[in-house]
């Protein structure tokens, strides 16, 4: 029988959000792993704040804000904030009722270079790596290292002579002018864009278009393929190596043996040397295309854990793919490599987390 359309709304409506969000939701479980981890960040928090005046916005509210974006692929604060006026899920997660108001998006740039004064992003993620390590998810023998370009938001309209005095005088739209570079020669030594001075011009390969980029690099550890930790750096043709190596210092210290992964781009005289001075087995992929050929021989390639290695290390890509396509750090968010490396910091933290609520066993 078909049912008659209700004229007559209810004005007043008593309900839970709690019981509006599914049992069986992602985010039910992603929420409970955040929640004591926010709980330890309260002495930062508290640090951040002056004990006079009018109240902030919680900080607890911007890191899980940060975290929908990234897991729900919203591609502004903007639009975030719009959403949060209706979304009962979003409401639900920030532990908002149904009556409070959302609040503006520029509470996010007022209280960003205070997160970045106190690197909270960071340590927000380090506290999801612990959380990981502590229900024993990762591995503490097996990694792998890689890197990729992060497209930046500048034009390359604004890459210019770092000695030009004044801009082109142009007849058309100063905003977008006309530009014809053809026949100039341009580098990182005597150019730099006029929008994000930090982004270098860098290409993926041979026969790439060079883009003005930053280069993101990861450490993932090799059992469930989780991201042991991530940086953000100029793009140069050293920056894989010298960051794998910043990587390996900062987090895998002492004398245990390691075993590393990567692929054939590391695969030279200087990176395997200083592997084994920090007692780490380079199981990188060879590349026989090289001078002389490859670093690595018979003593390393021979053992089953190299081939096993060389099947794990493809896992980071996927990683990189979930970064840029749903992350959103396909291009740049804001200027600069420290708000860059801020947002690398969430949405590595918001892919762990995804990954551990899929891991971990369902609460009874």
């Amino acid at each position: 029988m078909r049912g008659a359309e209700e004229r007559q709304k209810s004005l007043i409506v008593l309900m839970n959000p709690e019981d509006r969000v599914p049992r069986e939701h992602p985010l039910r479980r992603i929420k409970a792993l955040v929640e004591p981890i926010l709980r330890e960040l309260s002495p930062v928090f508290e640090a951040m704040y002056s004990r006079v005046g009018r109240p902030s916005i919680p900080p607890e509210h911007l890191l899980k804000a940060s975290l929908l974006m990234a897991l729900y692929s919203v591609r502004s604060e903007r639009l975030f904030c719009e959403q949060l006026e209706y979304n009962l899920l979003y409401r639900w997660f920030l532990e908002l009722d149904m009556v409070s108001p959302a609040f503006d998006h520029s509470v996010f740039s007022v209280n960003r270079e205070r997160l970045l004064q106190h690197d909270v992003a960071g340590e927000f993620f380090r506290r999801v790596v612990a959380a990981a390590r502590g229900r024993r998810l990762m591995s503490d023998e097996h990694f792998t290292v890689d890197g990729t370009l992060i497209e930046s938001w500048a034009s390359l309209k604004s890459f210019r002579p770092k000695d030009e005095d004044a801009p082109r005088d142009d007849e058309d739209d100063p905003g977008n002018p006309s530009v014809d570079f053809h026949g100039e020669k341009r580098a990182n030594d005597t150019h730099q864009s006029t929008t994000d001075p930090q982004a270098r011009l860098a290409r993926k390969g041979q026969g790439k278009e060079a883009k003005l980029s930053f280069s993101l690099h990861a450490l993932m550890e090799n059992r469930h393929g989780l991201l042991a930790d991530l940086c953000v750096d100029a793009a140069t043709g050293t920056a894989e190596r010298e960051n794998a190596l910043r990587l390996l210092d900062e987090n895998l210290p002492g004398s245990k043996r390691l075993t590393l992964g990567a692929d054939r781009g590391y695969d030279t005289r200087e990176f395997v040397q200083a592997c084994r001075d920090r007692n780490v087995t380079p199981h990188l992929a060879r590349n026989l295309n090289r001078r002389g050929g490859s670093t690595l021989d018979d003593r390393t390639i021979r053992h089953a854990g190299y081939h096993v290695s060389q099947q794990r290390r493809k896992r980071v890509e996927e990683i990189f793919g979930w970064l840029k396509t749903v992350g959103g750090l396909r291009r740049t968010r804001f200027l600069g490599v420290a708000r860059t490396q801020l947002w690398a910091y969430l949405t590595g933290a918001a892919y762990n987390l995804l990954r551990m609520a899929r891991l971990l066993p369902a609460p009874a």
